[in-house]
């Protein structure tokens, strides 16, 4: 996803459209922490593709898989966490590649 996925720039009725859903249940949705649209000063919620794309996940795993709002939750948590532990390993890997790169060129200018 690019940058321009995550700019807010749908309100919530047009949204609610788009997914198929009613405004409260995206309402409920942002009180239960699933997701977090954008406020402008006079407190109107715009949404991003990235939170369209984020609902229609939500929405997948209720409608398609049976998973009630609290499953939901923990899925989502976990999806968050994994993402975390993948850029994490990913940072652990470029790490041991430069120290085998340092310690390669220390061992060749020793020898």
């Amino acid at each position: 996803m690019t940058s321009q996925d995550s700019e807010p720039k749908y309100v919530i009725s047009v949204v609610a459209r788009i997914v198929g859903v009613k405004t409260h249940t995206l309402r409920y949705y942002e009180r239960m922490g699933l997701v977090h649209p954008y406020r402008s000063k006079g407190n109107i919620r715009y949404y991003s593709e990235r939170d369209i794309v984020r609902i229609r996940y939500i929405k997948t795993l209720m409608d398609d898989l049976g998973i009630n709002l609290a499953g939901v939750e923990v899925v989502m948590r976990m999806v968050e966490r994994m993402a975390e532990m993948q850029q994490r390993l990913q940072e652990l890997e470029v790490e041991v590649e430069r120290m085998r790169q340092l310690t390669k060129g220390s061992a060749e200018s020793d020898g």
